[in-house]
């Protein structure tokens, strides 16, 4: 089985993120993954891991029956799956996510004193969101 989750490590923003601070996804009918992903982390910090988010994700929008959801869990780490680092909220948006002791994570705003502290905490493996575009 698969995981995408990250113990006591910090995601800053992407590289080449145009965000200078940190927005909300925009509202749709039909979730966005960055939506979702911003319902779920933003909306309860620190109780979801990554796994937890990715799972849900692709659940509500291949709408998987709550009564087969753990067989569809399964069945989607059986293969390795892209991790938060590929998020928008972290290529696009401005968010960081902090992924505690026991992997739950929650999102930063790239403006705050708050990422700020944690993109300088050398207890925490420091990492980047993905680049949009390739490097030139």
């Amino acid at each position: 089985m698969h995981t995408t989750n990250y113990v006591d490590t910090f995601i800053a923003v992407a590289p080449d993120s145009p965000a200078e601070s940190a927005t909300e996804p925009a509202h749709r009918e039909q979730p966005t993954i960055a939506q979702l992903h911003y319902e779920l982390i933003a909306g309860h910090p620190y109780r979801y891991t990554s796994d937890d988010v990715l799972f849900e994700t692709h659940a509500r929008r291949a709408g998987v029956p709550e009564e087969e959801r753990a067989a569809a869990r399964a069945a989607f780490f059986s293969k390795g799956q892209p991790c938060l680092r590929s998020s928008p909220l972290g290529k696009r948006l401005g968010w960081g996510t902090h992924h505690d002791a026991e992997g739950r994570v929650a999102v930063v705003a790239v403006e705050s004193e708050e990422y700020a502290r944690l993109l300088a905490d050398p207890s925490l493996t420091q990492t980047r969101a993905m680049r949009s575009s390739r490097a030139g």
